[in-house]
């Protein structure tokens, strides 16, 4: 049983914002030209987009710079401001899915504390150590870095 990975940031953004930022507008913060199923087909080549549908069971969905399209994950929990969590497997068969789920707490008007956690490694299977070791490092350029960018930061 491998352990969860959580990082928490805390953005100089309204509670608000930064749940509209990381559910509604991923694809502004997401890094496609490090980060994509497209970079990983093989071409070297950046996805177009990542669109979100921001709702219980929405998707996250890439679109390739060829137009196909790699389904990441689904939208398990949706609670507009305070929490979303997402079945999350980036391109691999959805029961192959590790969980994040992402809390913001207020800390002001201008100050939010973002709580996000990776759990659910087994669902990789032999692969998990190796998923869980490369999203350690992949959140904080994704997370640390671009979302809190995103947020104002």
């Amino acid at each position: 049983m491998l352990d969860p990975i959580v990082k928490t940031i805390e953005v100089p953004c309204s509670q608000e914002k930064a749940f509209t930022v990381f559910v509604s507008e991923m694809g502004s913060w997401w890094p496609l030209d490090k980060r994509s199923m497209s970079l990983m087909q093989g071409d070297g080549k950046p996805a177009k987009s990542l669109r979100t549908e921001p709702k219980l069971g929405g998707q996250v969905v890439e679109t390739g710079h060829d137009g196909m399209e790699f389904h990441w994950g689904t939208f398990r929990s949706y609670d507009p401001h305070n929490s979303v969590s997402m079945d999350f497997h980036m391109g691999l068969p959805p029961e192959n899915a590790s969980l994040v789920e992402v809390r913001f707490t207020a800390l002001g008007d201008e100050r939010t504390s973002v709580e996000l956690t990776q759990s659910n490694w087994e669902a990789f299977g032999d692969m998990a150590e190796m998923m869980r070791n490369g999203y350690g490092s992949g959140w904080v350029l994704i997370f640390e870095q671009g979302y809190k960018s995103a947020c104002g930061g």
